[in-house]
Parts: C-alpha cells; sequence; structure tokens
C-alpha cells in the first residue's frame, strides 16, 4: 500500500512512541500498519534522526511475522548492541573525569548525555555522543586541567569562548566554563547571570550510573528545561537540530516538578528571549511525541513549530543531512550556510539572527588573541 510522506511521518512518529513506551501501539503490533512497509526507509529514518537504538526497542516487541526481515533485522540489532557498548564505555568515562575533577578540587556536573540517557525507559538505548561538563572554575585552571586530563597536549583540542575541547582513551570530552551562550547581548548578560545563580544546585544534584559504573552530579529538570532549550536553540542557529536532542528534551519538560513552578519558568524563557522558540519546540513535541498541553512549559506556536519540524526532517542529526545550500565542508561553505540560516531565521528570531554575524566576528578575533 501506497503512503504519502505526512502519512509516513505520522507512522514514523507513532513507531517511535510506542518504542519509548508512550503509545500502546497497537496497529503495529495487530500488523494493521505494517502491510508492505518499507522497513529500509525506516531505518535510514533511524539513523538520521540517531535514534537506532530507541526504534530498535520498539522492533524488539513486534511479532516476528511483522518484524523485519533478517537481514536489515541482524543489521539493526548490531547496531544496537554497539550503542549497548558505548553507553557502558561513556558511563565509566563520565563517572573516572567527573572523579577526577573533583580531586583536582573543583565542582563540576556532567551536562546533557549520561545524565540525559537516565530519563529514558533503557537508557543504553540512547546513542551518546561526547561529554559535556561544566566546570566550576576560571579560563586559567580549566586550561591546566585540560592538560592533566589528557595527560597528552595533542589530546587538548580547540578552546572557544565557553569550553575546551580534548580526547581522552579516544572519547571526545568539553570542559565548560559555562554552559551556554547566547548571541545577543542583552540576553547573553541575563543568561550568565541566572547560570551563577544556579551553578551550585547543579552540581550537588547526584545521580548512580547503571551497572554500577559510579556516580556523577547532573543538572536539575528545573536547570535542564531551560539549559536544554538554549542548547537546541544554538545548535538550531549553527547547524540543525535532530529528533534526539527532541526526544532528550521530551523527558525534561513531562517532569512533574516543573507544574509546580511553571509561571517562575515563563518568566525565565521571556527575560532570556527563548518565549517563542518554546513555542515551537511545545508545537513540536506534541507532533511528534503526543506531549499534552497539560504538560507543556509554555502556549504551542504553530507557526513557528511547522518550520522547525521542517529542519529537523531535513537536516538530521545537528543538521548533517541538510542539502538546501550545497556549500560544501569547507570553512568558508560552514559560514556561508550559516548565514543562510540567519537570513531565514530572522523573520522568527530577529535578536539572534542579527546578533550571530556580530557575534561570530567578535567570537574570530576573540579565538584569534586568546590562541593557546
Amino acid at each position: 500500500m501506497e503512503h504519502d510522506e505526512g502519512v509516513m511521518s505520522e507512522i514514523y512518529f507513532r513507531f517511535l512512541q510506542f518504542s519509548l513506551g508512550l503509545y500502546d501501539g497497537k496497529e503495529f503490533l495487530s500488523g494493521e500498519t505494517l502491510v508492505n512497509f518499507d522497513w529500509n526507509a525506516f531505518y535510514r529514518f533511524a539513523k538520521k534522526q540517531t535514534l537506532t537504538g530507541v526504534i530498535f526497542e520498539g522492533i524488539q516487541r513486534l511479532p516476528k511475522k511483522y518484524a523485519p526481515g533478517q537481514g536489515l533485522l541482524m543489521n539493526w540489532f548490531g547496531q544496537s548492541q554497539r550503542i549497548y557498548q558505548r553507553n557502558l564505555l561513556l558511563n565509566e568515562a563520565a563517572s573516572h573525569i567527573y572523579n577526577n575533577i573533583k580531586k583536582e578540587g573543583f565542582r563540576c556536573c556532567i551536562l546533557k548525555g549520561q545524565g540525559n540517557a537516565l530519563m529514558y525507559p533503557n537508557s543504553f538505548s540512547r546513542t551518546p555522543g561526547d561529554i559535556d561538563i561544566w566546570v566550576r572554575a576560571e579560563r586559567d585552571d580549566i586550561r591546566m586541567l585540560a592538560q592533566q586530563l589528557a595527560k597528552d597536549k595533542e589530546s587538548v583540542g580547540k578552546e572557544s569562548l565557553n569550553h575546551i575541547e580534548l580526547m581522552i582513551n579516544d572519547i571526545a570530552v568539553e570542559l565548560h566554563s559555562t554552559p551556554a551562550i547566547l548571541n545577543n547581548p542583552l540576553y547573553n548578560h541575563r543568561l550568565q547571570i541566572w547560570l551563577k545563580r544556579n551553578a551550585d544546585l547543579q552540581c550537588s544534584n547526584i545521580v548512580a550510573l547503571p551497572n554500577k559504573a559510579g556516580e556523577i552530579a547532573v543538572p536539575t529538570c528545573a536547570f535542564n528545561v531551560i539549559y536544554q532549550l538554549l542548547h537546541l536553540y544554538h545548535h538550531y542557529f549553527y547547524e540543525g537540530v535532530g529528533l534526539r536532542q527532541i526526544v532528550d528534551y521530551y523527558f525534561v519538560v513531562i517532569s512533574d516538578e516543573l507544574l509546580v513552578i511553571r509561571s517562575t519558568l515563563q518568566r525565565e524563557l521571556k527575560l532570556l528571549g527563548l518565549w517563542k522558540f518554546a513555542g515551537a519546540v511545545m508545537y513540536v513535541l506534541h507532533e511528534v511525541l503526543g506531549l499534552s498541553e497539560e504538560k507543556m512549559i509554555c502556549p504551542m506556536d504553530e507557526k513557528r513549530g511547522k518550520m522547525l519540524l521542517t529542519e529537523i526532517l531535513n537536516g538530521g542529526n545537528f543538521g548533517q543531512f541538510d542539502e538546501r545550500y550545497g556549500f560544501g565542508h569547507s570553512s568558508f561553505g560552514h559560514n556561508l550556510q550559516r548565514l543562510c540560516r540567519d537570513l531565514r531565521l530572522m523573520r522568527y528570531y530577529p535578536a539572534e539572527a542579527l546578533s550571530e554575524p556580530i557575534f561570530r566576528t567578535w567570537h574570530f578575533f576573540w579565538r584569534m588573541k586568546n590562541k593557546k
């Protein structure tokens, strides 16, 4: 049976909900929707959105006669096992690095990543990335810390305004002096004040990792609902957002503790210039994962939400599959693509879009001046 693109997206979204345990999936279990289903296309979608492991959770619940063919099924299984093993490694690494930083006398917390995975029904199904750590220290101290952790100067990479990159045992790590930056100077000034005010609590929120990998500090849901929205906003402007980041944010938003502080959150969203983007994300969460209006941190913005969802489906994980511009992968091509994004987003988010080229130019000269 033939399906148009819109219908297929709806089926994909429902299967994603089914895989996450958010939907009973009766039409999948009965095989009603899976007659002549193109599993290869769905696999490509899962890879594009970095949801291979998550969606395999749903596939494992299907009756065998409705599951993908043996070849694809084994390939999918192999991918999910690699994700499982990578999570084991990242959990141990996150705990080890966190404790090493504490031994050096610095307070810190693990941002996103392995902390986000703990919110999933199966924490090992989430495709992990690198390890981001917010270190409560001055920049010079973080530079020295990077050298100590890497134990090899060649493993310390680029330094930006808010983080230093390094490799530890083939694992990408970012040490953040601040978790987030906004292009607009007024909103960024307010953001840095907000971050400093909330820093101590995030470094005290201790959680246990699976399989006795150890304990780490992770941000609270009240912090993450703002911080991870900022993270989405940043990537929306710089490269793109994928559904993995949307699923991460869903599990932050559904926390019951946010219902108590919703009015405070809404004031903070407006203060930081995030109100319109938050409305767009609520629309995407509703369309993709069925988020109810009772759980939303602000009203849906359908116009901006449809644009955001289109960007997500076109670009995939961090915009890596966006082929609309064809500027290549050079630094010049990357900057041209970002300029096109700014122009396209200017109508919807003028404060940030107009500030981005100015901030980028200033940041370039900052990096030249502070090059180590």
